[in-house]
């Protein structure tokens, strides 16, 4: 009882540690899941319980890692500016490429927007150098950027859906990345 007391009142700090699972969906798609956990065994055991019923497959360290590329990544809304004016401001500030999305949603967030790419070692200069030209960024962020991405059609759709979707529940995870190409036909049909 006095242990449950203490760690409420902070007084008996569990460790957090971070871990990451790689592992294969349905289709083939590389998934990258990074958590922060009290207990690595739960972690694992629910992560592995939501890739075996959800028709994927957790695989050792670096399985899928190598497709994949650590980067840096700063996104900014679409009111920063237009294409010309961010391509200009990234190339100025050292960044290595940019993704304007000003008509739909991007493939990140639910609003339109520009995503700068750095190199790893680079994300924190070149932030700073773009807030002085286009203001705060919305987001800045080291993330696993695929090197290709995966075609998955038909019912796999949904199934690699339901997945993403049970990793994203759990507690202990922070972010989950994935390397599919879905056409927006199979995403509105499987996906909904």
């Amino acid at each position: 009882i006095q242990r449950a007391i203490n760690k409420a009142a902070g007084g008996d700090v569990d460790t957090m540690e971070e871990v990451r699972y790689e592992g294969r969906g349905p289709g083939g798609v590389g998934v990258i899941v990074e958590a922060l956990t009290d207990n690595r065994n739960r972690a694992n055991s629910n992560i592995r319980s939501c890739f075996t019923k959800n028709g994927g497959q957790l695989g050792e360290m670096n399985s899928v890692a190598f497709m994949w590329d650590r980067v840096g990544q700063i996104r900014y809304p679409a009111e920063a500016g237009t294409e010309d004016a961010v391509m200009e401001a990234a190339i100025e500030a050292g960044a290595q490429d940019v993704e304007s999305d000003l008509v739909k949603p991007d493939i990140y967030e639910d609003a339109p927007g520009h995503t700068i790419w750095t190199t790893f070692e680079d994300l924190n200069e070149v932030a700073e150098a773009l807030s002085k030209i286009l203001g705060d960024a919305k987001s800045t962020a080291l993330v696993w950027r695929p090197q290709t991405e995966v075609p998955v059609t038909g019912e796999a759709v949904g199934t690699l859906m339901k997945l993403l979707d049970a990793l994203d529940a759990e507690d202990d995870v922070q972010n989950v990345y994935s390397n599919e190409d879905i056409s927006d036909e199979d995403l509105a049909k499987y996906a909904g």
